[in-house]
C-alpha cells in the first residue's frame, strides 16, 4: 500500500513522462517448455520454427539455445517443468493448442519427421567417427550432392585424410557437409562458423541456406552477428539467467531481432535484460591530430618466411601506440607466421646471407590455441603469471571485472570450458606488462555478448595503457569494432602470400572484401556492419560504385 502511494505521490509532483516503469527478467513461473530436474536449468517457451525459413537463434551460452535444439528435433521430450511425472505427448500437444509448436510437434510426430543436428563441439567428432572423409561423406550422401559440397566447402584436399587427422576449421567443413549429403526435414547447426575464416564463413552461410525447401525447416545459432544476419530469415532472442533459466522470446526480424539483442531490450515485453545497449560507432577512437603527435611510432622492414611449400612476404610498415591493427586474410595465409616473427619466436629469411633486423620489442602473445596445462586454480596461474596485474585495481575493473574472472578464480585451470579458459587467457595477455599485445583469434568460444564486451576490455586497455595491439580475427563485426588500422593478407593460401603495410579501416576493408566479393551496409540504428544479400539493389549498387565497406556515417 505505502509503496502505492509513493508511486502516486511522485506521478503527481514529476512533470509529464519523467518515469517509465520497465519490467526486469525474473525467474518465471509459467510457461516452462522444460527443466532437467528440482534446482537445475530451466527453459521457458521454445523458438518456433517456419518451414521454408531459416530460424536464427541468439543468446548468451547456457541460455537454452541447445537445449531448444534438441526439443525441437524431437530428440529430449519437453516435461512443461515436471520432471517427476513427465507428461506423454497427448498433454504436449494440448499444451501447445493454438500455436505453429502444434502442428510443427505433431508432424514431428505423425509423419516421424528426420532431423540432423550439426554438433557445437566438432572437436569431439574423431570420436565418433571413424574412416576418411571421403568414406564418410559417401555412406551418408543421400541427396547426390558429395562432389558440389566438397567444392563448395574446400573439402576436396582432405578428402583422403583420416577424420581424426583433420584440424578445426577442416572438421567444422567437414560436419556441416556431413548434414547437408543427408535428406532430412529438420536441418539443425549449432554455431557452424567458429574455426572458419570470413570467406568460408560465407560459403558455410550459403550450403545451409540452399538446404531450404518449401516444407523443410532450418534452424542456427550462430555467435557471429554478421552471420547470423546473412543467414537468417528471422530471429529468436534468448535471455535469462545463464545456468539457471532461459527465456525465448517471439520470432522478430532479423535487423529488429539483432538490434534487440545489442540493445538489450524487447519492446514486445517492455524488457530490459542488459544494463548498457552495444553500439559501433566508429569515431570512438579518433583523436585529435595533436594527441597523435604525441604518439610514439615503431617501424619493421619488409621482411620474408618460407616455411616448407608455403613463403609469406611482408610489406614494411609503421604503427603507433594506443593503436590495434586488425590482421584481416583467410586461414592459411600467414598472420599467426607474421605474429610470431614480430614476437621473436620465428627469425626472417636471411637476405644475401645476411639476417634482417628487426626491432626489440617486448611482446605478450595470446596464441589461436589455448591448451590448459596448468595444474592448479586459476587464482594460482594469475599469481604467478601477472601477479602485479591482477592485484592492481584499474586492471581488476577495466580487464578482470567485465571479463568476469573473479567467478572462475577458484576452478581449477584443466576444468574450465572453452569459453573460460579464452577470457583468462586474453586477462593473462593483457596483464604482462609489454610493448605489443598479440592476440590471436580472441573471439574463439565466446557468445556474442562475450565477443562485445571482450573487444570493448580490449580497446579500453589499449588506449589507456598506450600500448599497440595486433589482432587476428574472423567475426566481422569485431574485427571492425576493434580496427583503427588493418593488414590486408592477399595470395595464395598455404603457397605464397603478402602482409600490406597497415592502412586505414575504410580502405582495408574495401580491398579484403573486394577479394571476397560481398559488400557491406551499415545498420542506421546502431552502426553495425550488416553484410547485403548477393545480387541485391545495395549490393550491385556499391559493387559498381566500388565501395565494398560503405560507411554512411
Amino acid at each position: 500500500m505505502k509503496f502505492q502511494c509513493l508511486l502516486q505521490l511522485l506521478y503527481l509532483k514529476c512533470p509529464f513522462d519523467a518515469i517509465e516503469i520497465i519490467n526486469l527478467p525474473k525467474d518465471l513461473e509459467k510457461d516452462t517448455t522444460h527443466r532437467y530436474g528440482p534446482n537445475t536449468f530451466k527453459l521457458h517457451r521454445l523458438p518456433v520454427p517456419r518451414p521454408g525459413q531459416v530460424l536464427g537463434l541468439v543468446g548468451t551460452n547456457g541460455i537454452g539455445k541447445s537445449t531448444a535444439l534438441k526439443v525441437l528435433a524431437g530428440k529430449l521430450k519437453p516435461n512443461l517443468g515436471r520432471f517427476k511425472n513427465p507428461p506423454d505427448w497427448q498433454e504436449i500437444l494440448t499444451y501447445f493448442r493454438g500455436s505453429e509448436l502444434q502442428n510443427y510437434f505433431t508432424r514431428i510426430l505423425e509423419d516421424n519427421l528426420k532431423a540432423i543436428i550439426k554438433p557445437q563441439y566438432v572437436d569431439h567428432i574423431p570420436k565418433a567417427v571413424q574412416g576418411n572423409v571421403g568414406q564418410v561423406l559417401e555412406q551418408k550422401d543421400e541427396r547426390d550432392m558429395k562432389s558440389e559440397l566438397c567444392v563448395d566447402l574446400e573439402l576436396n584436399q582432405v578428402i583422403d585424410r583420416n577424420v581424426g587427422d583433420l584440424s578445426g576449421g577442416e572438421l567444422q567443413r567437414f560436419a556441416i557437409a556431413v548434414v547437408a549429403v543427408q535428406n532430412a526435414e529438420i536441418y539443425m547447426f549449432d554455431e557452424p562458423s567458429s574455426y572458419l575464416d570470413v570467406k568460408q564463413r560465407l560459403k558455410a552461410a550459403q550450403v545451409v541456406r540452399s538446404l531450404l525447401r518449401p516444407n523443410s525447416y532450418v534452424i542456427v545459432v550462430e555467435h557471429d552477428l554478421s552471420v547470423l544476419d546473412y543467414l537468417s530469415d528471422f530471429i529468436c532472442c534468448l535471455y535469462g539467467k545463464p545456468g539457471a533459466y532461459g527465456v525465448v522470446t517471439l520470432p522478430f526480424s532479423v535487423r529488429e531481432g539483432i538490434n534487440i539483442f545489442l540493445a538489450g531490450f524487447v519492446p514486445t515485453e517492455n524488457l530490459r535484460f542488459r544494463d548498457e545497449s552495444l553500439t559501433f560507432k566508429i569515431a570512438e577512437t579518433q583523436e585529435n591530430a595533436e594527441e597523435i603527435e604525441t604518439y610514439q611510432r615503431y617501424k619493421y622492414p619488409t621482411m620474408s618466411k618460407t616455411q616448407g611449400n608455403f613463403k609469406l612476404t611482408v610489406v614494411e610498415g609503421e604503427f603507433t601506440d594506443s593503436q590495434i591493427v586488425v590482421m584481416l586474410g583467410e586461414n592459411g595465409t600467414g598472420k599467426t607466421t607474421f605474429i610470431r616473427m614480430l614476437a621473436g619466436l620465428l627469425k626472417p629469411d636471411t637476405v644475401e646471407g645476411t639476417d634482417i633486423e628487426i626491432p626489440e620489442f617486448n611482446v605478450s602473445y595470446k596464441p589461436q590455441k589455448i591448451s590448459p596445462k596448468f595444474q592448479n586454480t586459476v587464482r594460482h596461474l594469475l599469481h604467478q603469471k601477472i601477479r602485479d596485474s591482477y592485484m592492481h585495481p584499474q586492471f581488476v575493473s577495466d580487464v578482470m571485472k567485465p571479463l568476469q574472472i573473479e567467478q572462475l578464480m577458484d576452478q581449477e585451470v584443466v576444468n574450465l570450458s572453452g569459453g573460460e579458459l579464452q577470457r583468462v587467457a586474453i586477462c593473462l595477455c593483457l596483464g604482462k606488462p609489454a610493448d605489443i599485445y598479440l592476440i590471436d583469434e580472441p573471439s574463439a568460444y565466446l557468445d556474442s555478448e562475450q565477443r562485445i564486451v571482450a573487444s570493448k576490455v580490449i580497446k579500453r586497455f589499449i588506449l589507456h595503457a598506450k600500448k599497440t595491439a595486433f589482432i587476428v580475427e574472423h567475426d566481422f563485426i569485431m574485427a571492425t569494432y576493434l580496427a583503427d588500422k588493418v593488414i590486408v593478407y592477399e595470395g595464395r593460401p598455404s603457397i605464397d602470400c603478402t602482409a600490406n603495410a597497415p592502412q586505414s579501416l575504410v580502405s582495408g576493408m574495401n580491398k579484403f572484401l573486394s577479394h571476397l566479393d560481398i559488400t557491406f551496409r551499415r545498420d542506421p540504428t546502431n552502426y553495425r556492419p550488416r553484410i547485403n544479400k548477393l545480387e541485391s539493389t545495395k549490393d550491385r549498387e556499391q559493387k559498381s560504385a566500388g565501395s565494398y565497406y560503405y560507411l554512411d556515417d
